[in-house]
């Protein structure tokens, strides 16, 4: 029988991005071992990638009108690609990183889980509206720093839940009023879901981003700003959705941080 952390970088590898989902929601994670201590050799092909959408730098993608379907249709395609690629950041490090407690894995698990369903009902949507996932370039800013981050846990989790998903706490409301406004309702209503889910991604990261600054005998705040300088993070900026990062479990000398 697989363990978690092979059927996580199965699920990484898989090209198909519906494909991609469906694994990882019909992965029962409850009845099988986490395989903490296993070694797992990395696959070739990390992430599996489909040929479209096409990949260009996030310099290069331009903000389209609200006004028209097509417009709106591109935002939605955008959220889709950010949360394909949080499965994939999920996945990669469930499977990465051996030897930490079961709880660590079976969480990173649901928020695979909870990350394909959020592709699933953006997809779905742009479907009706007359779109595909891979109708519209997009760019690979997440993967990258997932990538500089391979080799240590907690730069990865500094850097990448803590600090690029915890964004999207931050654009969620915006995106929302912009969709709303244009008429979609049911992008609101999807929006509510990832929001209210990703809170609880951001708050795993947090709790297991202070665990290692404790079992290191760092400074939490300290600690994430070398590594966010070391590994040229993207400099934040406000505003800031307080209320969702403090929900995230962001503790008040963190935020004060971020208006410095």
């Amino acid at each position: 029988m697989t363990t978690l952390r092979r059927q996580a970088l199965k699920a990484l590898c898989i090209i198909d991005p519906s494909a991609k989902a469906s694994c990882v929601r019909a992965f029962v994670v409850s009845v099988v071992d986490v395989g903490a201590d296993e070694v797992l050799e990395e696959s070739s092909g990390i992430p599996g990638r489909p040929e479209k959408p096409i990949l260009v730098p996030h310099t290069q993608l331009k903000q389209r009108s609200m006004a028209n379907v097509e417009g709106r249709a591109t935002l939605l395609h955008a959220l889709a690609h950010i949360e394909l690629n949080a499965i994939d950041l999920a996945c990669d490090i469930c499977w990465r990183f051996p030897g930490m407690p079961g709880l660590f894995y079976r969480q990173w698990w649901n928020v695979a889980y909870e990350e394909a369903l959020h592709f699933q009902l953006l997809r779905d949507h742009l479907a009706s509206l007359g779109y595909a996932y891979g109708d519209f370039p997009a760019h690979d800013a997440l993967w990258q720093m997932a990538d500089r981050t391979k080799d240590d846990l907690l730069a990865r989790i500094a850097l990448v839940p803590r600090t690029a998903e915890a964004r999207g706490l931050d654009a969620s409301p915006p995106i929302k009023k912009k969709l709303v406004g244009a008429g979609d309702l049911r992008a609101g209503e999807i929006l509510d879901v990832i929001l209210r889910d990703e809170i609880g991604h951001v708050k795993v990261g947090n709790h297991w981003f202070r665990v290692l600054c404790a079992e290191r005998g760092l400074d939490p705040v300290i600690t994430y700003a070398e590594l966010a300088e070391k590994y040229q993070a993207p400099k934040l900026r406000g505003p800031f959705n307080m209320d969702a990062r403090r929900a995230a479990g962001f503790e008040e000398d963190e935020l004060q941080a971020l208006l410095k």
